[in-house]
């Protein structure tokens, strides 16, 4: 009988995986593809491209995943996976940076946002505010307050150091001041 990956630690379940059990792939896919599909829209606002990429996102983590060192946490390994993916995507697809687009993600992905603050207007605000953010700033604010990475987790997906990652959020957060 396999173990319980349910409660297991990602690292773990990779262990597992890669040790022959692939089936437990599945326990990471379900942990990660609501978090990495929020990211994705947020950083590309296109939700159906944003799926795409995050099944590319999947299917590249899978592949390499005798190359995941253990001593790092496998979130920002992902997550950097799911950057990269959504970096080429947007150099396929210039046009999902356009200023002209008027449709942010559905609700669906924005569970954290929606738990965060009360009232539809106040919502489009904030989104409003954030799309005019340069994108390097908007991706640092959507790390470290939408899906609560901390700032090392940051770099790691990032690869920038960790004073970066505190200087951008420093400057979004008076850039979003003033807007």
């Amino acid at each position: 009988m396999p173990p319980d990956t349910h409660n297991s630690s990602d690292e773990l379940i990779v262990a597992s995986v890669v040790s022959g059990n692939v089936d437990e792939f599945a326990d990471i896919m379900d942990r990660y593809e609501p978090k990495l599909t929020r990211y994705v829209v947020y950083l590309i606002h296109d939700p159906a491209t944003a799926k795409d990429v995050v099944q590319d996102t999947f299917i590249k983590a899978y592949q390499n995943l005798n190359s995941f060192n253990p001593k790092y946490k496998f979130s920002s390994w992902i997550y950097r996976i799911a950057h990269n993916e959504a970096m080429n995507a947007i150099k396929k697809h210039k046009f999902l940076y356009s200023e002209e687009i008027q449709d942010l993600p559905s609700k669906e992905y924005e569970q954290n946002v929606s738990e965060l603050i009360d009232g539809g207007i106040l919502k489009e605000n904030v989104h409003d505010c954030l799309r005019q953010l340069e994108p390097k700033y908007r991706e640092v604010v959507q790390l470290v307050y939408f899906e609560n990475m901390k700032y090392d987790d940051v770099s790691d997906v990032l690869h920038i150091p960790s004073s970066t990652v505190g200087v951008w959020l420093s400057r979004a957060k008076a850039k979003l001041k003033v807007i």
